[in-house]
């Protein structure tokens, strides 16, 4: 447990990617199994400990330490897992005990039943030091918040090797940690994981953000572009499985883009997953032929249970961009024009209401291009031109590539919305930003009975830079004239406060927003100190920019 610890400390404090997957990859290569297989297991989000929880945690503390000093401390740090690991009191005895091995960790909590599980943690506790405390806790929370992401935490097993990250990515999904089959084959011990799954998921091919000066050098006649739609990208693959007794029986499967199987959350999907293959497209609502706002979607997004009246309400569809797989055939070394032409006889047959393909944008240059971008209800979009947030620019010769290959595909969304808003509450972040006020809310002018009032319209958390961080942290600091719990209320007057440039993808209504309108992506674009409070923008500035119809 001691090594997890130094590696999580190590990996907090260490901005830079290539650094990271050193230090990953140095300590898979140095601890034994099946520890490195668990620690691989929680960088990458395979693990959950169904009966740890913060609240858990939280209970533990209290009984050990004064409440008030803890609130403060935890207000103060803004990390529970910290706070909690700083103040464990030690206890008078120490634990006639090693630390626990990472795996003991892991194995004990999924064998120990629900009430035991506080005093088994409480224990390790009490045996572990500083760092150790905050990596079991980390560990058990699920919320390591190291700046490793799942990707990542597979280049580096594959850098043991010396293979490519996708050649990992394309065997990961279906195996169960602590993986040493996997690790077995990446060190050439033994064979290469097969995968028996009728439905695996296939790494995505991403792309990226287009720039101005691209457009000097890309040939538009090299390229074919697409809309780029306002849902979550998915993977739905099917296929048909032999069980021992011979039977066969069907699999359908959705993937989302970091292939967590979301399929019980979309069972009107499965059902038209008819098909032996797999494709790539956008999960969408439609409702009478339109496509709905994001906002319609969440409504289905992250549900444990789905109702009757939820299927009903909030129909699923999947837009088509690209087949990967067709019967046993593997489609993605085929080039992008060659696959999309199989793709459009492929739903073609399938004649599958809840499945249709997203039609191509064509475009003999890049103003015509830029042009479609700007007004995609003119250009092919027609009345889903609000669904759509850009354009997809793929090459026409590019193969299905796992990641992010360079030259390749691009993204070119839409020009983001501006408003300038007030600064009303602000709460401290996480990890290397919890000894700032990084988390905001900010509202805009409305006209009540007293007068007109900010009310909030979006949260934001990043946008700016790490010294705007600093100014906007001075600011809470020596402007808050209110507090509940971990949130700071700053002065916003019409006179005193700070306005900030707040950019954002989209606005819908809503019913959970005292505003009446939720905002899409807010993001912080820039500090008006130059501007009055009182001269920031009104709420009918942001209605003007509704969607018809909302």
């Amino acid at each position: 447990m001691n090594r997890f610890a130094e590696l999580l400390d190590r990996l907090a404090y260490e901005p830079r990617r290539n650094a990271k997957i050193a230090l990953v990859a140095d300590y898979l290569a140095h601890t034994p199994d099946p520890d490195r297989g668990y620690a691989l297991a929680a960088l990458t989000g395979a693990l959950s400990f169904r009966d740890a929880k913060p609240a858990m945690i939280r209970a533990l503390i209290a009984a050990r330490a004064d409440p008030v000093l803890f609130a403060l401390s935890y207000d103060y740090v803004g990390d529970l897992s910290e706070t909690v690991a700083l103040m464990w009191p030690v206890p008078p005895v120490a634990p006639n005990r090693p630390p626990p091995h990472l795996a003991e960790v892991v194995e004990t909590l999924a064998a120990t039943h629900r009430a035991a599980v506080p005093g088994r943690i409480a224990g390790w506790l009490d045996g572990l030091d500083e760092n150790g405390r905050f990596a079991l806790l980390k560990l058990v929370t699920g919320s390591l918040r190291i700046g490793v992401s799942a990707r990542l935490a597979r280049t580096a097993l594959a850098r043991l090797g010396g293979l490519e990250a996708d050649a990992v990515e394309e065997v990961w999904h279906g195996l169960v940690p602590p993986y040493e089959p996997l690790f077995a084959w990446v060190e050439g011990r033994g064979p290469r994981p097969d995968s028996i799954d009728p439905a695996p998921f296939r790494p995505p091919m991403l792309s990226h953000a287009l720039e101005e000066r691209d457009m000097e050098t890309l040939d538009p006649a090299d390229f074919r572009a697409e809309w780029k739609w306002d849902g979550i990208r998915v993977e739905a693959a099917g296929g048909a499985a032999t069980s021992r007794d011979g039977e066969i029986r069907r699999v359908a499967r959705l993937y989302s883009r970091t292939g967590d199987d979301i399929s019980a959350a979309f069972p009107d999907l499965l059902a038209a997953i008819s098909f032996d293959g797999a494709l790539d497209g956008e999960l969408l609502v439609l409702i009478e032929g339109r496509v709905q706002p994001f906002s319609v979607l969440q409504q289905r997004l992250n549900r444990k249970t789905v109702t009757a009246k939820l299927l009903a309400e909030y129909p699923a569809h999947i837009r088509a961009y690209d087949l990967l797989a067709e019967g046993d055939e593997d489609l993605r070394a085929l080039p992008f024009t060659a696959r999309r032409a199989r793709l459009e006889a492929f739903v073609a047959r399938l004649e599958e209401p809840r499945i249709d393909l997203s039609p191509l944008v064509a475009f003999p240059d890049w103003e015509t291009l830029t042009a479609a971008r700007a007004e995609p209800a003119t250009h092919g979009a027609g009345a889903d031109g609000d669904a759509v947030e850009g354009v997809m620019i793929k090459r026409a010769a590019a193969p299905y590539l796992p990641g992010r290959p360079k030259g390749e595909w691009y993204k070119w969304k839409r020009d983001p919305f501006a408003v300038d808003a007030v600064l009303m509450y602000a709460q401290r972040g996480h990890g290397k930003r919890s000894s700032f006020y990084s988390d905001y809310t900010f509202g805009v002018w409305r006209a009540a009975e007293a007068g007109d009032e900010l009310v909030p319209v979006g949260k934001a958390y990043f946008g700016f830079t790490d010294e705007e961080l600093k100014e906007i942290d001075r600011f809470v600091r020596k402007h808050t004239v209110g507090r509940f719990g971990p949130v700071r209320e700053v002065v916003h007057t019409a006179e005193t406060g700070l306005v900030i440039e707040v950019a954002f993808e989209g606005l819908n209504r809503s019913t959970r927003h005292k505003s009446g309108l939720a905002m899409r992506f807010p993001r912080v674009a820039r500090l008006r100190w130059d501007k009055r409070p009182a001269d920031a923008d009104r709420i009918e500035v942001l209605e003007a920019l509704l969607p018809a119809g909302a």
